[in-house]
């Protein structure tokens, strides 16, 4: 495993090494050990799995306020999806900026998103698999997030109709959300 670091603070981009033959691949996709070269202050405890039957669908921009905030490992494992983390750190340089990465199942490529961001992706083919690691439990009364269109962070989504749900449909924009996360530049 390989890492490498965004123009945000503490949001990574995981490179794993696969060993590809004319069957196919094989790659290590998790080490514990890896946790502390990421900087995870706790432990897995719970993988996700989301399959999207269309192009365009777009899931986010979501976060878990504490004591359940949540650090996240994502990654796409059939098709390819947009992924992208705001910085909602009060206090942080970045504040309210974001970061867009292309996850794809050609490119292996892991996004680690720490506790303090919101989260969503949009699909970019049908019948797209993305999978992710948190750190802690899903827990409905702590579950937030915030309008993917939101005007104030001009997220550059991929120019698509997104496919949206009721509640991600109605969410505030980040203007209207008291944020629970504070910088501490050893995060």
């Amino acid at each position: 495993m390989r890492v490498s670091p965004t123009e945000i603070a503490d949001l990574l981009i995981v490179h794993i090494e696969a060993h590809r033959d004319a069957r196919g691949f094989f790659a290590e996709t998790w080490r514990e050990e890896w946790g502390e070269k990421l900087g995870l202050a706790r432990p897995f405890v719970q993988d996700n799995h989301a399959r999207s039957e269309h192009k365009g669908v777009l899931r986010g921009l979501h976060f878990q306020k504490p004591p359940a905030a949540q650090s996240k490992l994502v990654w796409v494992t059939r098709g390819a999806a947009y992924d992208v983390a705001v910085d909602l750190r009060k206090g942080s340089p970045t504040y309210g900026r974001w970061h867009g990465q292309l996850l794809s199942e050609e490119n292996m490529l892991r996004f680690f998103i720490p506790r303090g961001f919101a989260h969503g992706y949009m699909t970019l083919e049908p019948g797209t698999e993305f999978q992710y690691k948190v750190d802690a439990r899903y827990s409905p009364e702590h579950e937030c997030g915030i309008r993917w269109d939101d005007p104030d962070l001009a997220v550059s989504w991929p120019a698509l109709e997104p496919v949206l749900s009721a509640k991600d449909g109605g969410l505030p924009l980040l203007r209207h959300v008291d944020s629970p996360f504070v910088y501490r530049k050893e995060q």
